[in-house]
């Protein structure tokens, strides 16, 4: 009882690291790119727009999304680790 209830305890600290990591990367591009270092990011321009307008709008989007994928393979690997995957 001991050992599932420690492996249980396990996952949950990994799973919750890779969502702090997670979050903490989207965070950064969300807030970080798009607000706070928007005046330096727009000195730089892509396509005919500036980065920081481009962070603000779509990139922050990108990343979250990305970062779905990113979540679903992990999670997939985590729970495989742990043999508490659905196959």
């Amino acid at each position: 009882m001991t050992e599932n209830k420690f492996s249980k305890e396990a996952y949950w600290k990994k799973n919750l690291k890779l969502l702090g990591i997670l979050l903490l990367i989207w965070f950064t591009v969300s807030f970080g790119f798009g607000i706070l270092l928007v005046d330096q990011l727009n000195a730089i321009k892509i396509g005919g727009f500036k980065l920081g307008f481009w962070f603000a709008q779509q990139g922050s989007i990108y990343a979250f999304v990305l970062l779905i994928f990113v979540y679903v393979y992990k999670m997939n690997k985590l729970d495989k680790e742990f043999d508490v995957n659905e196959e």
